[in-house]
């Protein structure tokens, strides 16, 4: 255990000036720290506000005491989510996740277990970068509309937080009407408000082909090539005029049948996805099919260009 860039008595006088109005927290971060020994090589690293510990590799532990009745011990812990004690982790440095400490006795097996993992987790090399991939040849741009019913209503759930709820597209364009959502790198495009009867976006998608199939590009599509998707965001919207997410709906391309796609991109074609956002009537929560931009009027012959087979997913 080693205090670099401080010298040690400073580095007992930063943890001392955390725990000064709060001295019945510092028994838990004093019982990590004798805990530490069995792990192995540990960096720690007090701050202003905190203490770091860091295997060789980086840091995999933060405690903070946060409250004058609370420390935390921050965890990355990056393939877990909140559950049991462990909690939503928020401005505790790389931390994933966090337990809350009241004092010594909140620093058993359990807690220690966590600790161990986090250190093991953070102590492996990391994986080998993969070689960049060539995108796959460009076959087209294809039309696709999302047709959604049965919106969630603008509270969410019934008498919940959650009272202007509205459904928009995500999209990283700029090109059309769209919302900032907060703490998203995404917009939300064209935001329906959820009491609406139904609502409808269109957005242009590149396709691609290979050996391994098609590929997906676009400013709307999302996800790695395994798990091409477009996204409808539930989000509060905000008196400053942005979103705040709340839920999400994945419609996904990935796996679409081929026939299905090349219906969709022949001249005049486009691909229809219809979804029923809550569970309030019968049949699948969301079918694809390809149809005419313009569909004929109901008297008329039936032509050669037929719906695909529905996908639900």
């Amino acid at each position: 255990m080693t205090y670099p860039d401080f010298p040690s008595a400073e580095a007992d006088e930063l943890i001392a000036d955390q725990y000064s109005d709060r001295p019945q927290l510092r028994p838990a971060l004093d019982a990590i720290l004798a805990a530490l020994a069995a792990l192995g090589p540990v960096t720690v690293l007090p701050r202003k506000s905190c203490v770091s510990l860091a295997t060789p590799r980086r840091v995999f532990a933060v405690v903070q005491p946060t409250t004058k009745s609370r420390a935390d011990l921050g965890l990355r812990l990056d393939h877990e989510r909140p559950g049991g004690r462990l909690l939503a982790a928020r401005d505790i440095g790389p931390s994933t996740v966090r337990i809350a400490l009241a004092g010594r006795e909140d620093v058993d097996a359990e807690v220690l277990g966590w600790l161990r993992r986090a250190y093991e987790e953070n102590s492996a090399p990391a994986p080998a970068r993969r070689p960049s991939r060539r995108p796959a040849p460009k076959l087209g741009t294809l039309t696709l509309v999302i047709e959604a019913s049965h919106l969630p209503g603008l509270n969410c759930p019934p008498g919940g937080e959650h009272n202007n709820v509205h459904i928009a597209l995500y999209t990283k364009s700029n090109e059309r009407p769209a919302l900032v959502i907060r703490d998203n790198p995404w917009l939300g495009a064209d935001p329906v408000p959820g009491d609406a009867p139904s609502a409808r976006w269109e957005t242009q998608v590149t396709v691609r082909r290979d050996d391994d199939g098609f590929d997906f590009s676009g400013p709307s599509v999302r996800g790695d090539r395994s798990d091409r998707h477009l996204g409808l965001g539930w989000a509060d919207l905000r008196d400053d005029g942005t979103l705040r997410l709340i839920a999400g709906s994945k419609l996904r391309l990935a796996g679409l049948e081929t026939r299905l796609v090349q219906d969709a991109m022949r001249p005049g074609h486009r691909l229809v996805a219809r979804i029923r956002l809550t569970r309030s009537a019968p049949g699948p929560a969301l079918t694809w099919s390809a149809e005419p931009a313009d569909p004929e009027p109901a008297d008329a012959e039936p032509g050669d260009a037929a719906l695909g087979d529905p996908d639900p997913r």
